[in-house]
């Protein structure tokens, strides 16, 4: 585990929704020593609950949008998830947190079709979508995937990387209407749009990687890892847009990030993965509040 996966760089309250969440106790303490994966694996295992799917449909309102139903999947022949289930409402956010290796971001490439499913069952809206390659995940089931940083094209310019979002539209002239709606709502960008975009600050790639993803207008975000590499004052500005597409698009919105204290504040739900499995479940103030995930994941 690196420096940054145990030390909090951000201070101060978050609001979400337009309410205060209140971290107690910790979030802002010092860390002593940094701990390995492997003992952060272990006692995050100690600490693990029974879960219930009635649990996982309460957090979700009970009325699940995606729902992950006993799924097992990995690359290859090895198999990285085992027996996970999921729930999150239309206009939510879940955020997963847990240390290197836990199965995050495998949860995402299992959602859009990036890796093996060996059995179990994603359904979005009620519609199963297991089979559906991302391609047709994107186009059909509205499935979006916000990579980590660095998918830009550099040799391109904004303009041109968000007509590349769009080119699963029919005619490129959809593709081209939608990067304008996007330049209307980030003036920012609009601002830059005949740049090329290796010149873009780093606020400004992580601004064009969402909004290139906007151009198919999909209803759920997988978003990895969405403030790696970035100064705070970009990464307050990146919270701000996601919340804005959640709270005011209506995205239904699911999260790797690896400041987990940043990401519980903004997420209405909060999953704890360790070695492939759901350890812990509950509202994103819930699991701030918790010393245990506190201890091992939020720096205090």
């Amino acid at each position: 585990m690196s420096d940054s996966d145990t030390r909090d760089s951000n201070t101060g309250d978050s609001k979400n929704g337009g309410s205060e969440k209140n971290i107690r106790g910790y979030g802002g303490g010092d860390v002593d020593a940094v701990i390995s994966v492997e003992e952060v694996t272990r006692q995050a295992a100690a600490i693990a609950e029974d879960i219930s799917i009635d649990q996982l449909d309460a957090l979700a309102g009970n009325e699940a949008f995606v729902s992950i139903n006993n799924l097992h999947a990995g690359y290859g022949q090895m198999e990285i998830l085992h027996d996970v289930s999921l729930r999150v409402g239309k206009r939510q956010s879940l955020c997963l947190i847990g240390p290197n290796g836990a199965g995050k971001s495998t949860v995402l490439h299992a959602i859009f079709g990036f890796n093996n499913i060996f059995s179990g069952s994603i359904t979005i809206g009620g519609a199963d979508v297991t089979k559906l390659s991302p391609n047709e995940k994107l186009a059909q089931a509205g499935i979006a995937y916000i990579l980590q940083d660095k998918s830009i094209f550099p040799g391109m310019t904004v303009e041109e990387n968000l007509w590349m979002g769009g080119f699963l539209k029919e005619q490129p002239a959809e593709a081209k209407a939608e990067a304008e709606r996007i330049f209307d709502k980030y003036p920012r960008l609009a601002a830059r749009r005949k740049h090329l975009a290796k010149v873009l600050s780093g606020g400004e790639r992580r601004l064009l990687e969402i909004s290139r993803a906007l151009v198919m207008n999909p209803e759920v975000l997988l978003v990895d890892e969405p403030s790696i590499g970035l100064e705070p004052r970009f990464i307050d500005m990146v919270f701000e847009i996601l919340h804005d597409l959640q709270h005011n698009e209506g995205k239904t919105i699911i999260m790797v990030e690896q400041n987990a204290k940043k990401g519980l504040e903004f997420a209405d739900i909060g999953y704890v993965l360790v070695s492939g499995e759901v350890a812990i479940a509950g509202s994103g103030n819930e699991l701030l509040a918790n010393p245990k995930v506190g201890e091992l994941f939020l720096g205090g």
